[in-house]
């Protein structure tokens, strides 16, 4: 089910994986790091249904953690801040 939605979320950002050439084998982590830089606030939120706010924050904060980032810094910062309240409001 989760696959699914994750391709259909693809398709429906296509345009954003011009470049790859078998859609159908998109990691998750491509997808997660696609669609934060690039995509819409429509898109993030249908990628944190998908994945769950807490993959996606994993994913997120373990890729920032390399040294090679492809990560946009305002991207990094927004992200950053998001997921450090979204884990502060599930705490409480």
């Amino acid at each position: 089910m989760k696959e699914k939605r994750l391709k259909e979320l693809i398709e429906k950002n296509k345009p954003l994986f011009w470049w790859i050439k078998e859609p159908d084998k998109i990691s998750e982590e491509l997808v997660v790091e696609t669609i934060l830089n690039y995509g819409t606030r429509e898109s993030v939120k249908e990628l944190f249904e998908i994945l769950g706010t807490e993959r996606v924050a994993e994913i997120f904060f373990s890729q920032i953690k390399r040294k090679r980032k492809n990560y946009h810094p305002r991207t990094i910062n927004f992200f950053t801040l998001y997921f450090s309240h979204a884990r502060r409001d599930s705490n409480t």
